[in-house]
């Protein structure tokens, strides 16, 4: 596909974070663009500031004319789109170039050079780390991002048209479509067994992933993959030494093949995001950029919204908002904000993520979330599935062990929250909870 040839280009889902970097890719290279999503966001907002035409009722009227010709417009659409879509199914059956996320990420990058990131935890935070340090180091890239870079405040770097990072995607095993030069693994943990069924085919799928890298595989020290290892005090290739907190901020050397760099300073919580940053410096490393260069550049990152964003940081009250919807990653945020709040109660707020998710996790959300001194339960996001009976927020509450849990409407939650007794609270989920994080922060800050 001759993509320069493509004058319109259609998406369906295009408010989704990694469909919305894409329209702002094609946008910003003079292609004209719209789409279509269920709902009003932050994310669909900024897309119509850009000047891509947004709807939120999925009808083929509401389509503009320029892109009903399917000698002239391609189709990008996301998998969480339900099959009944009545936009996608004009496409398809009018014979559209129809194209998943991946498939367009997979022709973007063709015959360039493609840095990608995949791993069920940890992606985000290292691409979006990995892409400004580029960025600082000089280097004409481009990167996909799987979040809101607090540096951009866009997840999208915008640089040129040969090189290329990305976050890759194993839900639908979407990250075999490329073909990375250099790439990382952070992390192979179960998840999405809605798509993959058994633990065992989410591992083949990676290892199927990191056949596909053509010159180095960067993976976390004791995955059953071969490649440069990084770590944490493990005896890896990249390896993080003599860790220190120092005003909120983590000090830390970094001993690589060939040499070792002191005094590497990020403004990040949790030892999972010193491990984030070992990776991203790896990967730039090898790509070619000077370690210094590296250590100004983490110096410099601000984060990401939604994973430990600070919304209300005072002596008397803390609320931190994070995109968490594994136990794994849950796990991470209590331990973060155990180290940095080691005397104050600390309040959850979750709302889970997926029928399947929370079936197939459920002991183990029960085990993280009991970790707090209080819990908001909302009921579960459905995204792309339908309800499976039985599975319900009512089901993981009684597996909670803690005294101070309840489930809330999204109707009532400020008001739960205003009762709650914790100086630290904590919004937890990748569902719309994030659409209610700036209301709860106005209701706590007593805001008008």
């Amino acid at each position: 596909m001759n993509l320069e040839r493509i004058h319109n280009v259609y998406f369906v889902g295009i408010g989704g974070i990694g469909m919305s970097a894409i329209a702002n890719y094609f946008k910003s290279n003079g292609k004209n663009v719209a789409g279509y999503d269920r709902v009003s966001t932050k994310i669909s907002d900024a897309l119509q500031q850009q000047g891509i035409a947004v709807h939120f009722e999925d009808s083929v009227d509401l389509i503009p004319s320029e892109f009903k010709d399917n000698q002239q417009a391609i189709v990008v659409y996301t998998p969480a789109i339900p099959k009944n879509n009545l936009e996608l199914n004009y496409f398809l059956e009018h014979h559209f170039t129809v194209l998943k996320r991946s498939e367009i990420l997979e022709e973007i990058t063709r015959n360039t050079f493609c840095l990608a990131v995949a791993g069920t935890h940890g992606k985000t935070t290292t691409s979006t780390m990995l892409g400004h340090i580029l960025k600082v180091a000089g280097v004409n890239a481009t990167s996909f991002l799987g979040g809101i870079s607090e540096n951009y405040k866009l997840n999208l770097i915008l640089g040129g048209d040969e090189i290329y990072v990305v976050e890759a995607d194993e839900f639908d095993r979407s990250f075999l479509k490329l073909s990375p030069n250099i790439a990382c693994i952070t992390s192979m943990d179960a998840d999405h067994l809605d798509i993959y069924g058994e633990k065992t085919e989410l591992e083949k799928s990676f290892k199927d992933f990191a056949d596909k890298v053509s010159q180095t595989l960067i993976i976390r020290k004791g995955l059953p993959l071969n490649g440069k290892t990084f770590g944490i005090e493990e005896d890896a290739d990249y390896d993080a030494k003599n860790i220190k907190v120092k005003e909120g901020a983590y000090i830390f050397d970094v001993k690589t093949p060939t040499e070792t760099i002191e005094n590497i300073k990020i403004n990040l919580p949790g030892k999972h995001n010193v491990l984030n940053a070992v990776a991203a410096l790896a990967m730039a490393n090898i790509f070619g950029a000077p370690l210094q260069v590296i250590a100004e550049a983490l110096l410099t990152f601000k984060g990401i919204e939604r994973r430990f964003s600070y919304k209300i940081k005072t002596a008397d009250l803390v609320l931190i908002d994070d995109y968490a919807h594994h136990p794994t990653e849950i796990n991470a945020v209590v331990d973060s904000v155990r180290e940095m709040y080691p005397t104050k109660k600390i309040a959850g707020i979750f709302q889970p993520h997926l029928f399947s998710r929370t079936r197939d996790f459920v002991d183990d959300f029960a085990e993280s979330l009991s970790r707090f001194d209080e819990l908001i339960l909302l009921n579960i996001y459905p995204a792309r599935e339908l309800p499976i009976e039985g599975i319900t927020s009512a089901w993981l509450l009684d597996k909670i062990t803690i005294d101070k849990k309840q489930i809330s409407s999204k109707e009532d939650l400020v008001e739960n929250v205003l009762n709650l007794d914790s100086q630290v609270i904590v919004i937890i989920g990748a569902g719309d909870i994030g659409e209610l994080v700036d209301i709860i922060k106005k209701a706590l800050s007593h805001e008008n």
